[in-house]
């Protein structure tokens, strides 16, 4: 099927690969970048199928402007991906004031807020699918990243949230969650924070993905290819891992916290007021589980 696309942060990394792609499948892209004139080559080549659009992500303005665009050139919204963001590595205090804010304002308000200006769109539709590019970093914690994950841990619950409030009027949500891409996530859109002694682990990251030596696993293209089948597939999942590094990362996170979580069990349970049943054994604890 043509879809119509509203890619964020089209210009390089995943977006241009998953841009490329849906224009090469015969799709139309709403195609954002800080700097649209990046996607000159991309006009040139597929003429009115792009439509390139200015977006600060950051600036609601600009989103709603963008978003209304996008409807007004092609008539509806089918697909939204908010792919925008970049990382940020260094020890949790060390971090700045302006470091903080302005990785979850990018990388978590910003998808909130691109989500939030779209759904009245795909409401009145009664159909869309709305793919969050989160990070396996939005499920399992790492040493070194703790800012860039805080976000990417919001955005995945505000996905799977999400998920459920909207499925009823025929919208999808998934929250993609990649693991190392050979993109320039930990390259040029890699920031960093100041070094401070003692966090050993932290500072060798650091200059690991400083030196230019991190060669991920993940092939962009092809987590291209995967999302353009994602969203023709009737029943979308509400998280995709992708890359066998992620998977190998889950697994293990998975387990450590099944392990914590069964041996804590007995304290968890322990606080519930002496005149009140075990949720979990209550006919409404069943039901409320399912949803």
């Amino acid at each position: 099927m043509n879809n119509v696309w509203f890619i964020t942060g089209s210009s390089r990394g995943l977006g241009r690969s998953l841009t490329e792609a849906v224009l090469a499948s015969g799709g139309q892209v709403a195609a954002t970048a800080r700097n649209p004139e990046q996607l000159a080559p991309l006009v040139a080549q597929y003429g009115s199928q792009i439509l390139p659009l200015a977006l600060d992500v950051n600036n609601s303005t600009q989103i709603k402007e963008a978003v209304a665009a996008a409807v007004a050139r092609f008539g509806r919204l089918d697909v939204v991906v908010n792919n925008a963001g970049f990382g940020i590595t260094g020890a949790a205090e060390a971090y700045t004031e302006e470091q903080v804010r302005t990785q979850l304002e990018t990388n978590l308000y910003a998808p909130i807020a691109m989500t939030r200006a779209v759904l009245p769109y795909l409401r009145k539709q009664r159909s869309g699918r709305i793919l969050q590019i989160s990070s396996i970093g939005g499920r399992v914690g790492s040493a070194g990243i703790t800012i860039y994950q805080a976000a990417k841990f919001g955005l995945s619950g505000f996905t799977e949230a999400l998920a459920k409030e909207v499925a009823p009027l025929g919208i999808y949500v998934t929250s993609v969650e990649p693991g190392g891409f050979r993109t320039d996530w930990a390259g040029a859109s890699m920031s960093y924070a100041p070094t401070l002694e003692g966090y050993d682990l932290v500072n060798s990251r650091a200059e690991f993905f400083a030196s230019g030596k991190f060669v991920p696993m993940g092939d962009p293209d092809k987590a291209a290819q995967v999302m353009l089948a994602l969203v023709e597939h009737p029943a979308p999942p509400v998280h995709l891992v992708l890359g066998s590094e992620a998977v190998a990362f889950l697994k293990h996170a998975d387990a450590t916290r099944q392990a914590e979580f069964e041996q804590w069990l007995p304290v968890s349970v322990s606080t519930d007021h002496d005149e009140a049943e075990n949720f979990l054994e209550t006919e409404l604890g069943k039901t409320y589980i399912k949803k």
